[in-house]
C-alpha cells in the first residue's frame, strides 16, 4: 500500500519529521511510504495555478498516485503550520487531487497535549469542498512530551506510544482494506 507523508514542518531536526521517519522504518514491511519534502513548494498563487510550477506537479502526482495520505503535523499558534496550509492549498485546487483519497493524522510536540488543535482543524480542513478526503477517526495520534519518548536519532523509546502506533497502524491498515 502506497501512502505519502506530508509533514508540516520543514525545520532540520523537526519531530514531525523524526515521527514520519520511524513510521516509514518501523513500518516499511506492511506501508510504503514516501515523505513529501514542502520546503520546495512555492506560495500559492492563484495566478498560476493553471500553469503550476513543475514541483507542483509533482507534488500532485505523488499523492494522486498514493493509496493515502499520513499527515504529520505540529501546531503552531493553536493550528496547523503555513507550509502545511500552503501544501493544502495547492492539493485543494484545479485536479483536487486529494477528493475521495483516505487520510490519517499523527502530530508530536513538546507539551501535554501534542498537536490536538492543530489536527482537529486539519480534520476540518480535509473535508472541505476542494478536499472531501475522509479520515481515520477514532485513532487519533497526539504525542505529548515527544522530547521524553524520543532519542534524538528520532527513533521511539517509549514502549506505550510505540505500542499505540502499532494498534494505529493496524487499524488503518483495517480501514484501508475498504476502499481497495
Amino acid at each position: 500500500m502506497k501512502v505519502v507523508a506530508i509533514v508540516g514542518s520543514v525545520r532540520k531536526d523537526s519531530f514531525n519529521r523524526k515521527l514520519a521517519d520511524f513510521v516509514q522504518k518501523r513500518y516499511g514491511d506492511q506501508l510504503e511510504i514516501d515523505i513529501m519534502d514542502l520546503s520546495i513548494l512555492p506560495l500559492y498563487n492563484q495566478d498560476i495555478e493553471n500553469n503550476e510550477p513543475q514541483e507542483i506537479t509533482d507534488f500532485k502526482t505523488t499523492v494522486k498516485e498514493a493509496d493515502a495520505v499520513l499527515w504529520v503535523t505540529p501546531e503552531y499558534n493553536g493550528t496547523i503550520p503555513g507550509v502545511l496550509g500552503n501544501a493544502i492549498d495547492w492539493l485543494s485546487r484545479v485536479d483536487k487531487v486529494m477528493i475521495g483519497k483516505p487520510s490519517w493524522i499523527m502530530g508530536a510536540s513538546m507539551g501535554n497535549l501534542g498537536t490536538v488543535k492543530a489536527q482537529m482543524h486539519l480534520r476540518d480542513i480535509l473535508f472541505a469542498p476542494g478536499l472531501q478526503s475522509p479520515v481515520l477517526i477514532g485513532n487519533e495520534v497526539y504525542i505529548g512530551a515527544v522530547h521524553t519518548k524520543m532519542d534524538e536519532a528520532g527513533n521511539i523509546t517509549d514502549e506505550g506510544t510505540v505500542a499505540f502506533l502499532d494498534s494505529v497502524v493496524s487499524n488503518f491498515k483495517k480501514w484501508m482494506e475498504r476502499f481497495a
